[in-house]
Formats: C-alpha cells, sequence, structure tokens
C-alpha cells in the first residue's frame, strides 16, 4: 500500500501545468529517481505520511542522500543528513547527535549506532569532495568512537577509506597506512573489489612513510601479491626498499598495472619520488664530506642538478644533514661529525663533475 501511495503522490503531485518538467524528468533517470524518492519519503514520513514507517523511511533518506551526492546536489544533500540525524536522535530517545554511539548494549542502542554510521558515511563523503578536511576529520573521528553497531563493511570500508585520504592530504603518512589497511580488511570481509585500490594506497602510504615493512608481508594482503592488478605494486615495493630508483621510476613511467590511472596515485607521484630520491640521496653520500652534485645527479637517475640541491637544502633544514651546498663550486660540503654518522670511508668529489671516489 505503502508503494502505490508514493506512485500516487509521485503521479498527482506532477499533473496540471507542469507536464514539460515530466517530459524532462523522464529523459534524465536520476531526476526521475529524485521524484520518486520525494513522493515515497513523503508517504513513509514518521510523523506526517501517510503509511508512517520509520524505517522504511529512514532507508530510503539514506539511499536518497546518495543519490543527491551523485548528482553533486550539495546544499539539498545537507539538509537530507540534518533530516536523518534528527530522525537518528528520535528513535534512540538521545538527547544530542552523538548519545547513541556511545553503546548501551540494547537493541535500540544497536539500531541507532548502526544509522549513525550510514549518516556518518554520508557526511564524510560530502566533506571529501569538498576537500573539507576539518570537518571531514571530526565526522571521522566521531565515527570511530561509535560503539555497539553493526554496520555494513562495505560501510565501515568507505569512511575508513576516505578517513587514510584526509591523513595522506595531512601527510600523516603511517596513521593513513593504519587506516588504508582496516580499510583493506573491510572491503575484503564485504567481497567488494576495491580491496586492491585500497591496498595500492597502502602500498603507497608505507612507502611515503618510508616504512621498513613490507606492506604484502601481512596474513591479510599476501594472498594478493600475485594478482595481475597488484604485481605492478609489489614490484615497486621491491625496487623502493633495494634502492633501486631506476627500476622504480621505469615501473611508474611505463604505467605497469595502470598505477598512474589512478588519480589519488598521481596527486602523490612528486612525494613519492621525493621519498625514494631522498633515501638514495642519504645512502650515496653518506661515506663523503664532499661530493659534487653532478655526480649525486647521476646516481638519482640523471635529475637535474637544481633537484638534488632542493633535496639536500630539504635535509638540513630537517635537521637530517649537517653540511652546507656550495653553488658556486657545485658541491656538497658535510661536517665530519656528520659523516661519521653515516657509512663512514674517504671524501668524494672536490667538483661538480667528480663522481663518487677519492682520496682520503
Amino acid at each position: 500500500d505503502g508503494a502505490a501511495a508514493a506512485a500516487t503522490a509521485g503521479d498527482t503531485g506532477d499533473t496540471g501545468d507542469g507536464g514539460g518538467e515530466n517530459d524532462a524528468a523522464s529523459k534524465d533517470p536520476k531526476s526521475l529517481a529524485r521524484s520518486v524518492y520525494d513522493a515515497t519519503l513523503g508517504v513513509f514520513h514518521p510523523r506526517t505520511g501517510q503509511s508512517p514507517n520509520e524505517r522504511l523511511w529512514f532507508k530510503t533518506n539514506l539511499k536518497y542522500g546518495q543519490l543527491l551526492y551523485e548528482m553533486n546536489e550539495t546544499v539539498k544533500l545537507q539538509l537530507v543528513i540534518k533530516d536523518l540525524l534528527r530522525g537518528s536522535q528520535d528513535s534512540s530517545g538521545a538527547g544530542g547527535e552523538g548519545s547513541s554511539a556511545s553503546g548501551g548494549g540494547g537493541p535500540s542502542s544497536a539500531s541507532g549506532s548502526t544509522n549513525l554510521m550510514e549518516i556518518y558515511a554520508l557526511q564524510i563523503q560530502l566533506y571529501s569532495r569538498r576537500k573539507d578536511n576539518k570537518k571531514l576529520r571530526e565526522i571521522f573521528d566521531r565515527a570511530m568512537r561509535v560503539r555497539g553497531g553493526i554496520p555494513h563493511p562495505r560501510t565501515l570500508a568507505l569512511i575508513q577509506e576516505l578517513g587514510g585520504k584526509m591523513h595522506m592530504a595531512s601527510r600523516e603518512f603511517e596513521p593513513a597506512g593504519k587506516t588504508f589497511f582496516q580499510a583493506f580488511k573491510s572491503y575484503d570481509e564485504a567481497g567488494d573489489p576495491a580491496r586492491l585500490r585500497c591496498l595500492k594506497y597502502l602500498v603507497m602510504a608505507s612507502m611515503l612513510h618510508a616504512s621498513t615493512i613490507n606492506p604484502f608481508d601481512s596474513q591479510e594482503a599476501r594472498p594478493y601479491r600475485d594478482d595481475p592488478e597488484i604485481v605492478a605494486m609489489t614490484n615497486l615495493v621491491q625496487a623502493f626498499h633495494n634502492d633501486e630508483i631506476r627500476k622504480f621510476e621505469s615501473i611508474l613511467r611505463r604505467n605497469e598495472g595502470r598505477i598512474m590511472d589512478d588519480e589519488f596515485v598521481r596527486e602523490h607521484l612528486a612525494d613519492l619520488l621525493r621519498t625514494i630520491r631522498t633515501q638514495v640521496l642519504r645512502k650515496v653520500i653518506g661515506p663523503y664530506t664532499r661530493i659534487g652534485l653532478k655526480a649525486i645527479a647521476r646516481e638519482l637517475n640523471d635529475i637535474p642538478t637544481s633537484d638534488v640541491e632542493s633535496l639536500l637544502v630539504g635535509l638540513i633544514l630537517d635537521g637530517k644533514l649537517d653540511g652546507r651546498v656550495d653553488q658556486v663550486e657545485g658541491v656538497l660540503l658535510k661536517s665530519v661529525d656528520d659523516r661519521r654518522s653515516g657509512q663512514g670511508g674517504g671524501t668524494g668529489s672536490t667538483g661538480g663533475q667528480g663522481g663518487g671516489g677519492g682520496g682520503g
């Protein structure tokens, strides 16, 4: 009866002088779907509907919110989210938005917590698209404190994936890796192929954190290391940990495994290259108190000496290198103490053309 009433409401609401709008809506499936949702929500509204049904109203409103997100109708989506939060509070009998998130053991508490997670997933998608990291972090932290509910693993995975991207935007690479790992496990539990995407993000965050731990060593990720879509990432990690910068850049340049097809990976390409170049650079300059910038550039796959200088200045400013760059001579001059704390050995070249050898 409720569905019939909704259909009737949709028909009667658009008769009369709105024929042109009907024709336009019929050509746009999303607009038509929006009209159906509007009518259905009116029928099932817990207080004002012809056939009040709180559960159906909430589920329908959630799907409506997702449709509005896909249509990029931000203002209407925010109104739907407010309506959902208000409905969630009313159904739980709680006085505030976070009250039902604290758990309590009762069925209504568990249901309220699950509903909150669904709402938070909508909010996080909205704030992620708007790149509003302040509000995104607030909602993500709130979602991670929810207890007592049993959200669908895909809902949890979506929240965790966007939380990982939030950490990446703030250059918090270690927590990003941990959050992507949780997202990967949640997608895996849901049987969602998005698990491979999150596995790629986990690998990227691990490299940017300069972690010595191979993500594919974990029990959960190991079965996917030979997956055709993941093999390129496996090779990339191996090249990273072995300081094989030429192989690393070659994999990216040839777009093995379509790594570079992912916009999020492309956004962090410069960071990835800077991380492995810095890693290899520290190994190259370790034994020397004096080494030419051109010699370093050759070891870093023939990058411009201006890029070498930028890397060195970054290390010096971060307190990770005790020395100075002589721009006239085109050499790095390290203090003796810094050399002793490195790998030991003699001095490097005295000029910009020199190699890594030289007299001690």
